[in-house]
């Protein structure tokens, strides 16, 4: 029987519908709680759904948003500020997904892709929401990062009562999320285990691994002894534990033995079925996190509808509970739910927050400018110079670096360029990338570059960054001067050696290098363990080292013109 009552928060008097039991098409119950005003005025709904549980959601109510590095910082709560929500005049309905919290049904593998479809059940629980007396029949929907991929794949679902979604950080790309050039991120396994500030997946024992479910036992016998046979992975304590105790590990069990991107991934990926959306969609995504703006800008040119792309400042992690861009997400719900002529759809749909100028450029596509590539060229003596080198390897010969497994030093070593500084201010958006001539003395490395504007004082902060796993170098069709792709379809070892040309991506940021800045660029196989971009970050918001000992040699010279490939945009 639903619990209803009346409590204080945020200055607001709100009614409370606890444990209200949800109906899907086969016969299967979520859960979910309903906060409104206390009057019986019907109002319209936003939709709030996770694995991560209700009952922590309701934690928006008592505790002070959190930034980081607080370290009560809790990734998992996301579903937004219910006091806020309801003195906006909207309902804030909060619910478990299927097999998780107190919701019915099985979960198998990640967004349920071993079972019923999460879009489809979000379809069935926005138009029962619709249908109760006190919502108005208008549905949007609210929450970041998880909470925002489930809005694409409810609203790729279509249904009737769903009106317009606002997704702020969410993740689209599935393969993207968890490997960032073929290289494993950690942050996903933080979210569905709970480490690293976040509190994870509200578990049960109807959560099940869908390798586990769908593979023979030869099939994953070969896939573990593959992984372990990885000397990364071999180096990590918790990869070996999972890949051999799967049990109440199964979500990260599942990622971990796909490493590459494939059916897997794509078959309910929320970029894949974006072009299904037929409603309003506001994207938002903030700086410092470039593979999330990647898939941002992905579902935004997939989409046909009413559309905004909204990319703001640096840093990337917002507060939780989540409190950020509510002014921007209530004149978009104002318009499209409750049909207030607001001006919103008057703006231009793309916005974007320049790091540098800190000013806001506009336009209707992304970039919102017109940009020229630019090489930067790699030199002797760390310079990074519009010019290339004259001499050729036998005189500009390379240099290096030796990085050591992370098991026996702490130290992560690193080769570093800089332009002189800037005469003039100088404006870059877009996707960049990095040619890179590389020789290694090992099979498989990582190559990770990132990007720094550093003041005359010294300090700095990051711009971008790129990352790719050397036996991933292939590059597909898609690919242009300045936008590489690569497949990550399969894992090419390379020959020790062989000097090799990685192109790596460098993903879209927007920056202006004031008078008397530098743009400084760094190179590295591992990241440091701590500096000013990785300390805003949750602890475990960082990638597989290298578990071997690698030598590489980066050659820029005559033959061999290791460069940046950048988007300055055009007077």
């Amino acid at each position: 029987m639903t619990d209803i009552r009346t409590i204080e928060a945020g200055g607001e008097k709100i009614t409370v519908r606890k444990d209200l039991r949800v109906p899907m098409r086969d016969d299967v119950a979520l859960v979910a709680d309903a906060y409104a005003g206390t009057d019986d005025t019907p109002r319209p709904a936003l939709v709030a759904l996770s694995p991560y549980g209700k009952e922590l959601q309701a934690m928006s109510l008592t505790m002070p948003p959190q930034r980081r590095p607080s370290p009560l910082w809790d990734g998992c709560i996301e579903a937004g500020d219910i006091a806020r929500v309801v003195r906006e005049g909207y309902v804030h309905v909060i619910g478990d997904v299927r097999g998780s919290g107190g919701s019915e049904g099985e979960h198998i593998g990640n967004y349920n892709a071993g079972g019923v479809s999460l879009g489809q059940d979000a379809h069935d629980f926005i138009e029962w929401v619709a249908a109760q007396p006190w919502c108005d029949g208008n549905v949007g929907m609210i929450g970041i990062s998880y909470f925002g991929s489930m809005q694409l794949l409810a609203a790729a679902e279509r249904p009737p009562h769903l009106k317009a979604i606002f997704v702020s950080g969410g993740h689209y790309d599935f393969y993207e999320t968890t490997y960032h050039g073929g290289i494993m991120w950690f942050m996903p396994r933080a979210a569905r285990e709970g480490r690293g500030g976040d509190s994870g997946w509200a578990f049960t024992d109807r959560i099940r691994s869908r390798m586990l479910e769908t593979c023979s036992e030869e099939e994953l016998e070969r896939r573990v002894a593959r992984r372990l046979a990885d000397p990364d992975v071999a180096a990590w304590p918790n990869l070996v534990h999972v890949l051999n105790y799967p049990k109440h590990h199964e979500a990260w069990f599942d990622i971990i033995t796909n490493e590459v991107d494939g059916q897997w991934y794509e078959e309910r990926n929320p970029v894949t079925l974006a072009p299904n959306i037929d409603i309003p969609v506001w994207l938002q995504i903030d700086q410092g996190r470039g593979w999330t703006i990647d898939g941002t800008i992905e579902v935004f040119n997939a989409l046909h509808g009413p559309k905004k792309l909204d990319i703001g400042a640096y840093p990337p992690m917002q507060s939780r509970p989540w409190i950020e861009e509510y002014d921007k997400m209530f004149r978009w719900y104002d318009h499209w739910i409750k049909g207030i002529d607001n001006g919103v759809m008057d703006e231009p749909p793309v916005t974007t927050f320049v790091e540098g100028s800190r000013q806001s450029v506009t336009g209707t596509r992304w970039p919102p400018k017109d940009v020229e590539y630019t090489s930067l060229y790699l030199r002797p003596r760390g310079g990074l110079t519009r010019a290339p080198e004259p001499l050729g390897p036998e005189h500009a010969a390379p240099e290096g670096f030796y990085q050591a497994p992370l098991t026996v030093t702490d130290k992560v070593e690193m080769l570093r360029w800089a332009t002189v500084p800037f005469d003039e201010p100088t404006e870059m958006i877009g996707t960049g990338a990095a040619h890179l001539f590389v020789e290694i003395d090992q099979d498989d490395t990582n190559l990770i570059l990132r990007l720094w504007d550093e003041t005359p004082s010294g300090t700095r902060q990051l711009i971008t960054s790129g990352y790719l796993k050397a036996s991933h170098r292939e590059l597909d069709e898609r690919t242009q001067e300045g936008n590489p792709y690569h497949p990550h379809t399969r894992a090419v070892p390379v020959e020790p050696g062989t000097v090799e040309e990685y192109v790596v991506r460098l993903y879209p940021f927007a920056a202006s290098f004031r008078t008397g800045h530098r743009l400084v660029v760094e190179l590295s196989c591992d990241e440091p363990l701590m500096d000013e971009h990785n300390s805003l970050l949750p602890p475990d918001a960082f990638h597989l080292p290298v578990g071997r000992p690698v030598t590489h040699k980066v050659f820029r010279d005559s033959a061999h013109r290791s460069r940046l490939v950048l988007p300055c945009t055009r007077p």
